[in-house]
């Protein structure tokens, strides 16, 4: 007889994802350096690799995480996260012996499909939680990336001191031990009779994802809300070094103390703040007030004339990382317990065009920016415009669900 999974079973996928997080964040440091070894010490043709290898890696994740949610919806949720840690730790392991940039790149690749298990871990735990409580431990999840890309890049730089394989190896020996103690604690979350009867192949594929989230007029403003805030935060990655370098001339052991202050704060929101300011004010306040302040702080970046100034803006930035476990929660109101998985797979789609599209508009922005009489925070005014954009279709999307109560 099914027995749904306890608080050991929630505690595991935490664990899981801080470690593919970590793993992830291990080879922030060093991949670059290992093109750039591949292209014998040419950082202009290393330059364009690495644009390449994102994007590659994006696209992966785009194309292959509605495949796998829907997999999940069939075949149920632990045979999807177990195989996809064994994968990706042999991926690592490919990757760490690579001898040449174009292995490289296909690992990468590979790194891609099997990395794009998270969205069958949200559903998972949305398997698993009460509706009203879901937000909260999607907040959890925040924290554990946060954990993971906060220690990820810390190990990795210290590992790549000594060599340039050595964070490899140890993305590889986190992956192979997260799929071994799961395929001995985890157990299955979705009930044999919940599950999907045939994969269907239709809302497997990007196309087929995205249309799933049209079927729903409610659900359909809902995505576009989260598209915007995904579109929104890719600013960060792409500009936060560039930026300070040019505006504040900062160099990288100040850069790299702005960002662990970034992610402390990010942690901190996702893990402590979003589950009682769920409880107290509920999903649709939360989100406002994480969209509003989120759109605050990015402006707050755009104009701050020192880098002083620049530095209070974060904990506004760290109160955003409220609004996607509250997107999540309402999300996952529009979907049955079968459907969980492509809803995952569907939102992770988005995230995947964000993580595609992001790097190259908010990069041009910056270039087209600076220079005599340009404004180099054009950037992070565009990221606070696509928040604002983001607050007042999300709220269409509420009323509309407000006015149509059967579809929630």
């Amino acid at each position: 007889m099914f027995q749904r999974p306890g608080k050991a079973a929630f505690a595991f996928i935490l664990v899981t994802v801080a470690l593919d997080m970590l793993a992830l964040g291990v080879m922030i440091p060093v991949l670059p350096k290992l093109i750039v070894e591949f292209e014998g010490g040419d950082l202009k043709s290393a330059a364009v690799a690495t644009g390449v290898f994102g994007f590659a890696w994006a696209l992966m994740q785009f194309l292959f995480q509605p495949v796998l949610g829907a997999l999940s919806d069939r075949f149920g949720r632990r045979p999807v996260v177990l195989l996809s840690n064994l994968g990706m730790g042999l991926d690592y392991v490919f990757m760490a012996l690579a001898p040449s940039l174009s292995f490289l790149f296909v690992g990468r690749l590979i790194s891609g499909v099997t990395a794009a298990s998270v969205s069958t871990a949200t559903a998972y735990i949305a398997d698993i939680t009460e509706p009203e409580k879901r937000a909260g431990r999607f907040g959890m999840i925040g924290a554990a990336f946060g954990v993971g890309f906060i220690l990820g890049p810390a190990l990795g730089g210290v590992l790549g001191n000594h060599d340039l394989r050595y964070p490899f190896w140890a993305a590889a020996a986190l992956s192979l031990l997260n799929a071994a103690y799961g395929y001995f604690i985890l157990p299955e979350s979705l009930a044999p009779e919940k599950r999907a009867g045939a994969v269907l192949w239709r809302s497997a594929n990007v196309l087929g994802s995205l249309d799933f989230l049209r079927r729903d007029r409610s659900l359909a403003l809902l995505a576009v809300a989260i598209f915007l805030s995904y579109l929104a935060h890719e600013s960060l990655p792409s500009l936060f070094v560039l930026y300070t370098e040019y505006r504040y001339h900062w160099d990288a052991e100040t850069t790299g103390w702005a960002l662990a202050i970034v992610g402390v704060s990010q942690t901190v929101v996702s893990g402590g703040l979003v589950r009682p300011a769920v409880k107290r004010f509920g999903e649709r306040a939360t989100l406002v007030v994480a969209l509003a302040a989120g759109a605050l702080g990015f402006a707050a970046y755009a104009f701050a004339p020192t880098g002083g100034i620049f530095m209070a803006a974060p904990p506004l930035i760290a109160l955003w990382a409220m609004a996607n476990p509250a997107f999540q929660g309402l999300a996952t109101r529009f979907a049955s317990a079968s459907e969980q998985g492509r809803l995952q797979g569907a939102l992770s789609s988005l995230r995947g065009v964000s993580g595609m599209v992001g790097p190259l508009f908010f990069t041009q922005i910056l270039s087209l920016s600076i220079g005599a009489g340009g404004f180099p925070g054009a950037g992070y005014f565009v990221a606070a415009l696509l928040l604002a954009a983001s607050l007042f279709v999300a709220r269409s999307a509420v009323s509309a669900a407000v006015a149509d109560p059967a579809s929630v």
